[in-house]
């Protein structure tokens, strides 16, 4: 696999650290500028920008593929699945998120609808990833049950009150990065930042330099 820190002078744990902070806290890249700096690392945020850009979807796929393959080598029993509105330049969009018994985000997915189509995409996206639980844990919207019908998992399907906290608890850390940006401005951007901030605590930190 080529080495995507190729022709990059700085340190690639300098840079995973950066990404790490902008993307784990609620912080501006002035901020992170700042932050940095503090530790004797002098860049500017335009610099961080153009990290996360470019960095920060790899780091999650590294990460994405790393968990399908254990997800495929060992038993799942258990998905809690939820979704949460986001605007965008006015309009609602929709967030989903498929989330495992430990509270691990396994799949992050934006639509415009919150309809069976946009259920059955979700599904079969996370399913395509990692497989199949045997029991999915939903909230009681409709456009669940359509799609499990579809692709012959609604025997599988639990709903009730609060056996989805799991994964309405998995939106707080979104939103209060959300507030810190100021909202999204295109569907393209929220995709991308979901994906990358639901696959970022754990493997960044063990990384990152020591101060």
């Amino acid at each position: 696999m080529k080495n995507p820190f190729l022709y990059f002078k700085t340190s690639p744990d300098i840079i995973r650290l950066a990404v790490m902070m902008y993307v784990r806290y609620p912080l501006s890249l002035r901020q992170v500028e700042d932050l940095l700096y503090e530790r004797g690392i002098d860049v500017s945020y335009e610099t961080v920008r153009a990290w996360w850009n470019r960095f920060g979807p790899v780091f999650a796929a590294e990460i994405r593929k790393a968990r399908s393959v254990s997800f495929y080598n060992s038993s799942q029993w258990r998905w809690h699945l939820d979704e949460v509105f986001v605007r965008i330049n006015g309009e609602i969009h929709y967030l989903w998120r498929a989330v495992d018994h430990e509270g691990e985000i396994l799949e992050a997915f934006v639509t415009k609808r919150r309809n069976r189509s946009a259920a059955l995409k979700f599904l079969k996206k996370a399913m395509k990833r990692y497989g199949s639980p045997k029991i999915i844990v939903t909230d009681k919207l409709r456009s669940y049950r359509a799609a499990m019908e579809d692709i012959g998992s609604a025997d599988r399907q639990e709903t009730g009150q609060w056996l989805n906290n799991r994964a309405e608890n998995s939106h707080h850390p979104f939103r209060r990065r959300e507030r810190a940006m100021i909202k999204f401005r295109s569907t393209k951007s929220l995709q991308k930042f979901a994906s990358i901030h639901s696959f970022n605590p754990q493997p960044f930190q063990s990384r990152a330099p020591s101060p």
